[in-house]
Protein backbone atom coordinates (compact mmCIF):
# COMPACT_ATOMS: atom_id res chain seq x y z
CA UNK A 1 0.00 0.00 0.00
CA UNK A 2 1.07 3.46 -1.18
CA UNK A 3 2.01 5.91 2.23
CA UNK A 4 -0.07 8.79 2.57
CA UNK A 5 2.69 11.43 1.48
CA UNK A 6 0.20 14.71 2.25
CA UNK A 7 0.40 13.06 6.02
CA UNK A 8 4.17 11.97 6.50
CA UNK A 9 5.57 15.65 4.99
CA UNK A 10 3.02 16.96 7.33
CA UNK A 11 4.65 15.15 10.42
CA UNK A 12 7.92 15.61 9.58
CA UNK A 13 8.07 19.05 11.48
CA UNK A 14 6.09 18.48 14.00
CA UNK A 15 8.10 15.84 15.45
CA UNK A 16 8.21 16.32 19.62
CA UNK A 17 9.80 12.85 20.67
CA UNK A 18 12.56 10.43 20.20
CA UNK A 19 9.53 7.86 19.54
CA UNK A 20 7.77 9.59 16.82
CA UNK A 21 11.21 10.17 15.34
CA UNK A 22 12.09 6.61 15.19
CA UNK A 23 8.67 5.84 13.83
CA UNK A 24 8.99 8.31 10.72
CA UNK A 25 12.32 8.06 9.97
CA UNK A 26 11.44 3.79 9.14
CA UNK A 27 8.34 5.02 7.68
CA UNK A 28 10.29 6.72 5.21
CA UNK A 29 12.82 4.53 4.73
CA UNK A 30 10.58 1.95 3.52
CA UNK A 31 8.92 4.44 1.18
CA UNK A 32 12.28 5.07 -0.53
CA UNK A 33 13.86 2.17 -0.22
CA UNK A 34 11.05 0.90 -3.01
CA UNK A 35 10.84 4.12 -4.81
CA UNK A 36 14.35 5.99 -4.95
CA UNK A 37 15.21 3.54 -7.22
CA UNK A 38 18.81 4.42 -6.98
CA UNK A 39 18.86 3.74 -3.47
CA UNK A 40 17.11 0.83 -3.93
CA UNK A 41 20.00 -0.75 -5.91
CA UNK A 42 22.54 0.36 -3.98
CA UNK A 43 20.77 -1.78 -0.91
CA UNK A 44 20.68 -4.50 -3.31
CA UNK A 45 24.11 -4.07 -3.86
CA UNK A 46 24.93 -4.35 -0.13
CA UNK A 47 22.86 -7.61 0.08
CA UNK A 48 20.69 -6.10 2.80
CA UNK A 49 16.83 -7.12 2.66
CA UNK A 50 14.83 -3.69 3.71
CA UNK A 51 11.97 -5.46 5.17
CA UNK A 52 14.62 -6.89 7.81
CA UNK A 53 15.65 -3.28 9.03
CA UNK A 54 13.37 -2.14 12.62
CA UNK A 55 15.84 0.76 13.90
CA UNK A 56 17.50 3.71 12.71
CA UNK A 57 21.02 2.08 13.24
CA UNK A 58 20.04 -1.06 10.58
CA UNK A 59 19.23 1.63 7.87
CA UNK A 60 21.79 1.54 5.30
CA UNK A 61 23.19 5.52 4.25
CA UNK A 62 24.12 6.16 0.55
CA UNK A 63 26.94 7.77 -0.04
CA UNK A 64 26.92 11.48 -0.87
CA UNK A 65 29.24 11.14 -3.69
CA UNK A 66 25.87 9.70 -5.88
CA UNK A 67 24.74 13.12 -5.86
CA UNK A 68 27.54 14.30 -8.22
CA UNK A 69 27.04 11.70 -10.94
CA UNK A 70 22.70 11.20 -10.50
CA UNK A 71 19.64 12.68 -9.74
CA UNK A 72 18.95 10.74 -6.59
CA UNK A 73 14.78 11.60 -6.12
CA UNK A 74 12.17 9.08 -5.57
CA UNK A 75 11.15 8.08 -8.96
CA UNK A 76 7.73 10.13 -9.44
CA UNK A 77 9.37 13.29 -8.41
CA UNK A 78 10.13 16.02 -10.68
CA UNK A 79 12.65 18.90 -9.62
CA UNK A 80 11.27 22.31 -8.62
CA UNK A 81 14.93 23.78 -8.25
CA UNK A 82 18.31 22.45 -8.17
CA UNK A 83 20.77 23.00 -5.65
CA UNK A 84 24.49 23.17 -6.73
CA UNK A 85 27.47 22.75 -4.41
CA UNK A 86 30.38 25.06 -4.62
CA UNK A 87 33.00 22.69 -5.29
CA UNK A 88 36.68 23.28 -6.21
CA UNK A 89 38.27 24.22 -9.71
CA UNK A 90 37.30 21.37 -12.50
CA UNK A 91 35.71 19.59 -9.34
CA UNK A 92 32.37 17.66 -10.16
CA UNK A 93 29.87 19.52 -8.59
CA UNK A 94 27.48 17.99 -6.37
CA UNK A 95 23.20 18.58 -7.57
CA UNK A 96 20.16 18.12 -4.81
CA UNK A 97 17.10 17.99 -7.41
CA UNK A 98 14.91 18.84 -4.85
CA UNK A 99 10.98 18.25 -5.65
CA UNK A 100 9.62 20.30 -2.73
CA UNK A 101 11.34 23.80 -2.29
CA UNK A 102 8.63 24.25 0.06
CA UNK A 103 9.78 21.42 2.50
CA UNK A 104 13.18 23.41 2.19
CA UNK A 105 11.33 26.65 3.69
CA UNK A 106 9.91 25.11 6.34
CA UNK A 107 12.72 23.11 7.61
CA UNK A 108 15.81 26.59 7.50
CA UNK A 109 12.71 28.63 8.75
CA UNK A 110 11.36 26.50 11.61
CA UNK A 111 15.38 25.79 12.35
CA UNK A 112 16.22 29.50 12.39
CA UNK A 113 13.07 30.10 15.03
CA UNK A 114 13.68 27.21 17.13
CA UNK A 115 17.06 28.06 17.67
CA UNK A 116 17.21 31.82 17.52
CA UNK A 117 13.92 32.86 17.61
CA UNK A 118 12.15 35.39 15.21
CA UNK A 119 13.83 36.46 11.88
CA UNK A 120 12.41 40.04 12.79
CA UNK A 121 13.91 40.41 15.55
CA UNK A 122 17.26 40.60 13.94
CA UNK A 123 18.89 42.64 11.56
CA UNK A 124 20.31 39.89 9.19
CA UNK A 125 23.46 40.39 7.23
CA UNK A 126 25.52 37.70 5.26
CA UNK A 127 28.76 37.95 3.71
CA UNK A 128 29.50 35.25 1.19
CA UNK A 129 31.40 36.65 -1.54
CA UNK A 130 32.45 32.57 -2.90
CA UNK A 131 28.67 31.66 -3.02
CA UNK A 132 27.15 35.03 -4.54
CA UNK A 133 29.67 34.69 -7.25
CA UNK A 134 27.90 31.58 -8.53
CA UNK A 135 24.49 30.22 -9.43
CA UNK A 136 23.09 27.63 -7.60
CA UNK A 137 23.38 27.75 -3.65
CA UNK A 138 20.81 26.39 -0.98
CA UNK A 139 22.60 28.70 1.39
CA UNK A 140 22.36 31.72 -0.61
CA UNK A 141 18.39 30.60 -1.01
CA UNK A 142 18.10 30.25 2.69
CA UNK A 143 19.65 33.27 3.59
CA UNK A 144 18.02 35.45 1.20
CA UNK A 145 14.55 34.29 2.37
CA UNK A 146 15.70 35.00 6.38
CA UNK A 147 16.76 38.56 5.34
CA UNK A 148 13.40 39.22 3.45
CA UNK A 149 11.83 37.98 6.88
CA UNK A 150 13.71 39.76 8.95
CA UNK A 151 12.01 42.93 7.65
CA UNK A 152 15.26 45.24 8.27
CA UNK A 153 15.88 47.81 5.95
CA UNK A 154 19.97 47.19 6.90
CA UNK A 155 20.04 43.15 6.11
CA UNK A 156 20.97 42.78 3.32
CA UNK A 157 24.28 40.42 1.34
CA UNK A 158 27.89 41.68 1.04
CA UNK A 159 30.09 40.48 -1.47
CA UNK A 160 33.48 42.35 -1.00
CA UNK A 161 32.02 46.41 -0.14
CA UNK A 162 33.89 45.33 3.50
CA UNK A 163 33.80 49.46 4.39
CA UNK A 164 30.17 49.61 4.13
CA UNK A 165 29.55 46.36 5.93
CA UNK A 166 32.01 47.87 8.97
CA UNK A 167 29.70 50.88 9.28
CA UNK A 168 26.40 49.34 8.90
CA UNK A 169 27.68 46.86 11.76
CA UNK A 170 28.88 49.95 14.10
CA UNK A 171 25.39 51.77 13.34
CA UNK A 172 23.46 48.60 14.37
CA UNK A 173 25.59 48.26 17.58
CA UNK A 174 25.10 52.38 18.63
CA UNK A 175 21.10 51.56 18.03
CA UNK A 176 21.18 48.27 19.77
CA UNK A 177 19.66 46.25 17.31
CA UNK A 178 20.06 42.36 17.54
CA UNK A 179 21.96 41.56 14.63
CA UNK A 180 23.59 38.13 13.05
CA UNK A 181 26.13 37.92 10.74
CA UNK A 182 26.51 35.16 8.77
CA UNK A 183 29.90 35.02 6.82
CA UNK A 184 32.24 32.11 5.13
CA UNK A 185 35.06 31.58 6.88
CA UNK A 186 37.70 33.04 4.60
CA UNK A 187 35.94 36.43 4.03
CA UNK A 188 35.22 36.66 7.94
CA UNK A 189 39.00 36.74 7.90
CA UNK A 190 39.02 38.85 5.35
CA UNK A 191 36.71 41.44 7.05
CA UNK A 192 38.73 41.57 10.61
CA UNK A 193 41.84 42.06 9.12
CA UNK A 194 40.69 45.55 8.42
CA UNK A 195 37.84 46.31 10.58
CA UNK A 196 38.64 44.62 13.80
CA UNK A 197 35.55 45.92 16.35
CA UNK A 198 34.13 45.57 19.93
CA UNK A 199 30.20 44.38 19.38
CA UNK A 200 29.98 42.07 22.05
CA UNK A 201 26.14 41.69 21.19
CA UNK A 202 27.11 40.44 17.66
CA UNK A 203 26.17 36.78 16.64
CA UNK A 204 28.75 35.97 14.60
CA UNK A 205 28.08 32.71 12.72
CA UNK A 206 30.92 31.00 10.49
CA UNK A 207 29.51 28.31 7.69
CA UNK A 208 33.00 26.42 7.55
CA UNK A 209 35.82 26.17 4.69
CA UNK A 210 38.12 28.52 2.88
CA UNK A 211 37.16 27.45 -0.63
CA UNK A 212 40.76 27.75 -1.57
CA UNK A 213 41.27 31.52 -0.55
CA UNK A 214 42.76 30.54 3.09
CA UNK A 215 45.23 27.81 4.12
CA UNK A 216 42.48 25.72 6.60
CA UNK A 217 43.13 26.22 10.68
CA UNK A 218 41.65 24.25 13.01
CA UNK A 219 38.46 25.24 14.62
CA UNK A 220 39.76 26.49 18.19
CA UNK A 221 42.08 28.81 16.40
CA UNK A 222 39.87 30.38 14.35
CA UNK A 223 37.11 30.73 16.36
CA UNK A 224 39.74 32.44 19.10
CA UNK A 225 41.02 34.90 15.71
CA UNK A 226 37.31 35.85 14.97
CA UNK A 227 36.25 36.14 18.58
CA UNK A 228 38.94 38.68 18.96
CA UNK A 229 38.38 40.33 15.79
CA UNK A 230 34.37 41.03 16.52
CA UNK A 231 35.02 41.57 20.21
CA UNK A 232 32.55 38.88 20.64
CA UNK A 233 32.70 36.05 23.90
CA UNK A 234 31.70 33.06 21.44
CA UNK A 235 31.26 32.20 17.73
CA UNK A 236 28.03 30.41 16.29
CA UNK A 237 28.58 28.19 13.07
CA UNK A 238 26.05 26.24 11.07
CA UNK A 239 26.14 23.38 9.62
CA UNK A 240 24.41 22.17 6.22
CA UNK A 241 25.25 21.15 2.81
CA UNK A 242 23.93 21.38 -0.53
CA UNK A 243 22.30 17.66 -0.59
CA UNK A 244 20.28 18.45 2.75
CA UNK A 245 17.43 20.40 3.53
CA UNK A 246 18.47 20.78 7.34
CA UNK A 247 21.02 22.89 9.04
CA UNK A 248 22.01 21.97 12.22
CA UNK A 249 23.53 25.35 14.58
CA UNK A 250 26.57 25.44 17.09
CA UNK A 251 26.06 28.50 19.79
CA UNK A 252 29.70 28.05 20.67
CA UNK A 253 32.72 25.90 21.24
CA UNK A 254 31.68 23.96 18.07
CA UNK A 255 28.96 21.51 19.63
CA UNK A 256 26.19 21.68 17.17
CA UNK A 257 22.39 20.71 17.76
CA UNK A 258 20.31 19.29 15.11
CA UNK A 259 16.61 20.56 15.00
CA UNK A 260 14.04 17.46 15.94
CA UNK A 261 13.85 16.33 12.10
CA UNK A 262 17.74 15.90 11.48
CA UNK A 263 19.82 13.44 13.44
CA UNK A 264 23.40 12.67 13.21
CA UNK A 265 24.95 9.21 13.67
CA UNK A 266 28.61 7.89 13.24
CA UNK A 267 29.89 5.34 11.38
CA UNK A 268 32.97 3.17 11.99
CA UNK A 269 35.58 4.90 9.84
CA UNK A 270 36.91 1.11 8.24
CA UNK A 271 33.69 -0.52 8.52
CA UNK A 272 31.25 2.11 6.92
CA UNK A 273 28.45 -0.05 7.83
CA UNK A 274 28.83 -0.59 11.36
CA UNK A 275 27.93 2.53 13.71
CA UNK A 276 29.55 3.38 16.69
CA UNK A 277 28.48 5.47 19.90
CA UNK A 278 30.28 7.63 22.66
CA UNK A 279 33.44 9.55 22.20
CA UNK A 280 34.85 7.72 19.55
CA UNK A 281 35.76 9.51 16.53
CA UNK A 282 33.16 8.35 13.43
CA UNK A 283 32.09 9.29 9.51
CA UNK A 284 29.16 11.10 9.98
CA UNK A 285 25.86 10.29 8.83
CA UNK A 286 22.97 12.01 8.30
CA UNK A 287 18.86 11.66 8.71
CA UNK A 288 16.84 14.28 7.15
CA UNK A 289 13.71 13.97 7.06
CA UNK A 290 13.05 16.49 4.80
CA UNK A 291 14.78 14.98 1.79
CA UNK A 292 11.55 12.75 1.66
CA UNK A 293 11.47 13.42 -1.94
CA UNK A 294 15.61 12.32 -2.50
CA UNK A 295 17.05 10.78 -0.04
CA UNK A 296 16.99 11.54 3.39
CA UNK A 297 19.64 8.82 4.69
CA UNK A 298 23.13 10.27 3.27
CA UNK A 299 26.55 9.19 4.48
CA UNK A 300 28.79 12.74 4.05
CA UNK A 301 32.41 13.13 4.36
CA UNK A 302 32.48 14.58 7.14
CA UNK A 303 34.62 13.14 10.93
CA UNK A 304 33.35 14.61 14.15
CA UNK A 305 32.10 12.85 17.03
CA UNK A 306 28.73 12.57 19.12
CA UNK A 307 28.06 14.17 22.61
CA UNK A 308 25.29 14.00 25.06
CA UNK A 309 21.90 15.16 24.14
CA UNK A 310 21.97 14.24 20.10
CA UNK A 311 24.80 17.27 20.21
CA UNK A 312 27.42 16.70 18.00
CA UNK A 313 31.31 17.89 16.90
CA UNK A 314 32.83 18.24 13.32
CA UNK A 315 36.21 17.69 13.18
CA UNK A 316 36.45 17.75 9.22
CA UNK A 317 36.79 15.62 5.76
CA UNK A 318 38.26 12.17 5.53
CA UNK A 319 41.88 12.46 3.94
CA UNK A 320 40.55 10.00 1.38
CA UNK A 321 37.37 12.54 0.24
CA UNK A 322 35.72 9.66 -1.91
CA UNK A 323 33.98 7.36 0.20
CA UNK A 324 34.46 3.50 -1.22
CA UNK A 325 31.40 1.82 -1.98
CA UNK A 326 30.03 4.21 -4.25
CA UNK A 327 31.81 2.22 -7.32
CA UNK A 328 29.14 -0.44 -6.13
CA UNK A 329 27.20 1.06 -9.11
CA UNK A 330 29.25 3.04 -11.14
CA UNK A 331 31.77 0.58 -12.56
Amino acid sequence: MQPNLSDITGRIFQIKTEKEFQELALEIFRFQSEENLIYKKYIHQLGRDSSSVNTIEQIPFLPIEFFKAMSVMTSKSVPEIIFTSSGTTGAERSHHDVADVTLYEKSFRNSFRLFYGNPTDYCILALLPSYLERQGSSLIYMMNDLIQKSGQVMSGFYLDNHDELAQTLLRLKDSGQKTILLGVTFALLDFIEKHSMKFPDLVVMETGGMKGRRKEIIREELHAVLCHGFGVAKVHSEYGMTELLSQAYSSGDGIFKSPPWMRILFRDTNDPLNMIHGSQTGGINVIDLANIFSICFIATQDLGKEHFDNNFEIFGRFDDSDIRGCNLMMG
